[in-house]
This record gives C-alpha cells, structure tokens and sequence, in this order.
C-alpha cells in the first residue's frame, strides 16, 4: 500500500490555496482559513461531511459557488506527480498488487486520472480515502479496513508513507511500514523487501 500526497505525488497546499483565492478572489489566508482552520478540509476527509455538504461550505466561506470540477482543478494545479517515482511503482505493480491509501475526501479520485494517469490500469478500484473510509491514518481502524478491502494479511503487506506517525500507525496494525519521502529512499525499501 502506498500513500498519495508526499509519496506518490508531491502536493502543496499553498499552491492548492492560492488557485481557490484566485477563483474567489480572496487572499489565500482567508481561503486557508475556510478550508483548513476551519476544520473543514479534515471534516471532509474523515468522512464526517459528504462531498455536497463540504463544498456548500466551502463556498459559503469563500463567497463563491465551487463546484466539483474547480475543486478538481485546484488539487491538479497543486499536484505534481514524480516520474521516477511513478516508474518504480509501475515496476512493482509487475510482481505484485498495489494499493493506495490517502487521508483525503473521495474528491481527490476525480482528479488522479490527470495526475497519476500512467498507474491508473493498475489502481483500478484500488484507491482507498480517508473520507469514504470513515477513519484517518494513523488511525488502526483505516489499516484493517484497508486489509479487509484488498483481501490480504497485515503480515503480508508493506506500507509506505512520509510521515512516520502513518507509519507507526501501520506497524501497530500488525504491517511492514517504512517511510519513504523521494523515488531514492522508495528504491531503498524496495530492495529491503525484495520488490526491486
């Protein structure tokens, strides 16, 4: 299992603010403050608030109606995927299955196929958010989840995140986790695991 944002694909939420102020023609410190210090965004991305509840809201803070597909061209204008990094997946996905897994709102599954489109024949159904999950990593509860979702055993599956909390939060699910930041530190554990 692989996270998206920080493994995957680098994402900032600045640039990811900035584009939404455009639109609202607010300061990205108000945009910030509507979707994140809100708690907003985690509402979402817990599964608290559904898709039409969070962008009401979301326009409602900004002063302007967001629709799904501004929201979509938001989350691509502030991601970039890594080709070397998609390169080493891709590579993976040859010996055995893949999956990911996000602490985001099931939104972000509209705005992968422009992001990370040379995985897509390979994550077909295999994309797990936060949001639709109900749980957050590092949260043990989104690891069982996603075992029971993909069918495996915990003692079977490696997981890999940036952040080491998620990682903790694998590990303590009974998963080999180990935290991988850039496509160097990615072929590193994939060659402590025999998956290069």
């Amino acid at each position: 299992m692989i996270d998206f944002d920080g493994v995957l694909v680098r994402y900032s939420h600045h640039a990811r603010l900035a584009y939404l102020a455009r639109v609202a023609d607010c300061t990205p410190a108000h945009a910030s403050r509507v979707l994140l210090a809100s708690g907003l965004e985690r509402a979402y991305d817990s599964g608290a608030i559904d898709r039409a509840t969070y962008l009401q809201r979301l326009g409602d803070g900004l002063g302007r109606t967001i629709e799904a597909d501004t929201w979509i061209e938001a989350r691509i204008a502030a991601t970039t995927a890594e080709p070397a990094m998609l390169d080493l997946v891709a590579a993976v996905a040859e010996q055995v299955e893949i999956g990911v897994l996000t602490n985001n709102g099931a939104l972000v599954l509209d705005a992968m196929p422009r992001i990370v489109a040379p995985l897509l024949p390979r994550l077909h159904g295999r994309v797990l958010c936060s949001g639709a999950l109900g749980a957050r990593k590092p949260d043990r509860a989104i690891f069982e989840l996603a075992l029971t979702h993909f069918d495996v055993r915990a003692q079977e599956t490696l997981f890999v995140d940036d952040l080491f909390v998620h990682v903790q939060g694998a590990r303590a699910a009974g998963l080999h986790a180990d935290t991988v930041v850039d496509a160097r530190s990615m072929r590193k554990v994939l060659r402590r695991y025999g998956l290069s």
